[in-house]
């Protein structure tokens, strides 16, 4: 994958939210409004699509930021479950969603099918799978935000960036198809990517209300 200035933003908001998160999580010793099953999402998400770790190699750059998200993804997960006092502040009542029914299933059962289309091939269904589990991922963790109403700084910094992740990487997809030749489009790739991002779109309108006018951030709470 060829390299250019929004890929390269979109990665280094993808390191910096990772980074507020282990912060939020490591200094606060505090996992209130945090999401364990989004992440558990996105753990999965990235463990499905980075198999080829052990197949092809791309570049340094590549294979250390697909080990990078794995693992740390892996320890916000580990602290979540297992460190006390972090462990102990998590609200598993306000973290309910069903994301391996709603979420999980659905994307599987997507992901056979849509590979069915070229003729079935494991390594490409579970690529295809991680794509359309990472659009969604995300659900559980605004759920749980607008159950809380009241946004923690961090929490919302760290949503922010993800947000910004998605949308960097679209203006990257546009940049390349332009720009390269024999640049191959996904289709399923592009079309995920603007639902992914879509979920932001409430989140981003609200963080901006708040930076207006200078008061706390807040979602409206679910009735």
């Amino acid at each position: 994958m060829s390299m250019n200035i929004f890929r390269l933003c979109g990665d280094m908001s993808h390191v910096a939210s990772i980074i507020v998160l282990l912060l939020r999580l490591r200094v606060a010793k505090n996992a209130q409004g945090i999401s364990l099953r989004t992440h558990e999402l996105f753990l999965l998400v990235f463990v499905t699509r980075y198999l080829d770790l052990f197949t092809t190699y791309y570049s340094l750059y590549n294979s250390l930021m697909k080990m990078l998200y794995i693992a740390t993804t892996g320890y916000i997960v580990h602290m979540m479950r297992n460190v006390e006092p972090i462990c102990g502040t998590y609200d598993k009542a306000q973290d309910s969603f069903l994301h391996l029914k709603f979420l999980v299933a659905p994307c599987a059962v997507l992901a056979f099918f849509t590979n069915l289309i070229g003729g079935f091939n494991l390594m490409e269904m579970l690529w295809v799978f991680s794509i359309y589990l990472e659009a969604v991922a995300i659900l559980p963790q605004l759920v749980v935000l607008q159950r809380y109403g009241e946004v923690e700084n961090l929490t919302g910094n760290y949503i922010l960036l993800m947000g910004s992740y998605r949308a960097l990487y679209i203006l990257n997809w546009i940049w390349r198809s332009f720009t390269e030749p024999y640049y191959q489009h996904h289709y399923v790739v592009y079309i995920c990517g603007l639902i992914q991002t879509g979920l932001y779109a409430d989140f981003f309108y609200y963080y901006y209300l708040s930076k207006k006018s200078g008061g706390k951030f807040s979602l409206p709470t679910a009735g």
